[in-house]
């Protein structure tokens, strides 16, 4: 196993170009499984789910390759017949689940085990069970698996109890291939559901309103394959502004959408720091003495849950009391534990952290316990006197692509060691 050596009291200074979105890849190459034909997706990010992914729809039948240096793959699935993804393969990420909404829109039917991916508390699917059966497949669970089919799936008119990511994408990859129309009502807004619409759209699906808490999907009896490139990841972005910030340092975050960062632009900028919008990037330019704020999670276009963890790290060293309340997933302070070993004053009452800043952390061995607080410990490290020892790292390469040589190059002291 891998860990990362970080000596924190070092200032980014520089430029640093942001992969692509992690969260619209994993959907993305799942829902290249409607096309039954070759898709070209670039600009994908070279992290461990997107390899995951690879070995998934080859394991099925696909023909997959994957350029690490141009983040090109090429996937051809028409000789896929079924999706069902082994255990073995599913537990290692949550998005496996996008292979029932892929394979139920062209096959009919469906099964996959239980997702697996980070453990940040209960994340149900049984928004994406309701909108298979509003389209007409009977779901059912026999011995851990989910098993989906219908005769015909025929469009509908679904209404989502809670806004939720997952459920929005899945039942859209379904209803593609449905009769007639299908509404989304209280769908998801995330960037990335645009991203995936977008896809869907280019291998031939009709759908409209993503973006919006209303989807309308007219169904199409065929799909293609196309060439399409993948948005760049706004939390990778929001983590290097985090670790700019965190460092008093003066980084230049490049090839992003601004418009996606705004929630992260303001609390920084509420906190003192001077954050300067140029086209396609940021510039985020640090300070000594930061302001503490208070921060709420929330659906997008509020504060992202996947920054909670990091930005609750910045936070310790921000001048009073800070209050961070986690409204999406109520296992998402794992990492308090850990930001504590090294001095951190952090008190967890519920879903609420109360962070009292402090004027120094100090350097521990310390251990991910998930993706975002693998990111978290990172701007620990960054900031605390001495050296970090950060374990788990395959926690943190699931979603950032090369972390450690991003940061050498800005000048952090961090390297990679067995």
């Amino acid at each position: 196993m891998s860990k990362l050596l970080i000596e924190g009291g070092h200032k980014l200074k520089g430029k640093v170009n942001i992969s692509g979105f992690k969260n619209a890849a994993v959907a993305i190459i799942p829902a290249s499984i409607l096309a039954g034909d070759l898709c070209t997706i670039e600009n994908l990010p070279n992290i461990e789910d997107v390899h995951v992914l690879k070995r998934i729809l080859r394991d099925l039948g696909a023909k997959v390759e994957f350029d690490e240096e141009k983040k090109v793959m090429r996937a051809d699935t028409a000789n896929i017949e079924e999706c069902f993804v082994p255990y073995e393969l599913a537990k290692e990420l949550r998005a496996s689940y996008y292979l029932l909404g892929a394979s139920l829109g062209r096959f009919k039917k469906a099964k996959a085990v239980f997702p697996g991916g980070c453990n940040i508390g209960s994340r149900p699917i049984d928004q994406h069970i309701k909108g298979f059966e509003a389209l007409g497949a009977k779901v059912t669970i026999e011995h851990g698996i989910i098993h989906a089919e219908a005769e015909e799936l025929i469009g509908a008119e679904i209404y989502l109890d809670v806004v939720s990511v997952g459920a929005t994408i899945n039942i859209m990859m379904a209803a593609c291939r449905a009769k007639g129309k299908t509404i989304i009502e209280n769908a998801a807004k995330e960037p990335h559901i645009v991203d995936v619409a977008n896809f869907l759209n280019a291998m031939g699906a009709d759908i409209r309103g993503a973006g919006t808490d209303v989807i309308r999907i007219n169904g199409v009896d065929e799909m293609r394959g196309c060439t399409y490139s993948v948005i760049p990841d706004q939390i990778e972005a929001g983590t290097f502004m985090i670790m700019a910030a965190a460092t008093g340092g003066d980084v230049i975050v490049d090839n992003i959408i601004p418009k996606h960062l705004d929630p992260i632009t303001a609390k920084l900028r509420e906190m003192g720091l001077r954050v300067e919008e140029n086209g396609e990037s940021l510039r985020v330019i640090g300070k000594e003495k930061l302001k503490n704020v208070n921060i709420k999670t929330l659906v997008y276009p509020g504060f992202p849950t996947d920054l909670q963890q990091p930005m609750s790290a910045l936070l310790t060293q921000a001048r009073g009391t800070s209050i961070v309340a986690e409204t999406i997933y109520e296992g998402r302070f794992k990492h308090v534990d850990e930001l504590k070993r090294m001095g951190a004053k952090i008190k967890v009452e519920g879903n609420v952290a109360i962070i009292q800043g402090v004027e120094r952390l100090s350097a521990a061995k310390v251990v991910a316990t998930d993706l975002r607080a693998g990111a978290a410990l990172v701007v620990a490290g960054l900031m605390a006197e001495g050296i970090t020892e950060i374990d788990n790292i395959h926690y943190i390469d699931r979603g950032y692509e090369a972390i450690e040589k991003k940061l050498l190059n800005l000048g952090a002291k961090i390297k990679r060691a067995e």
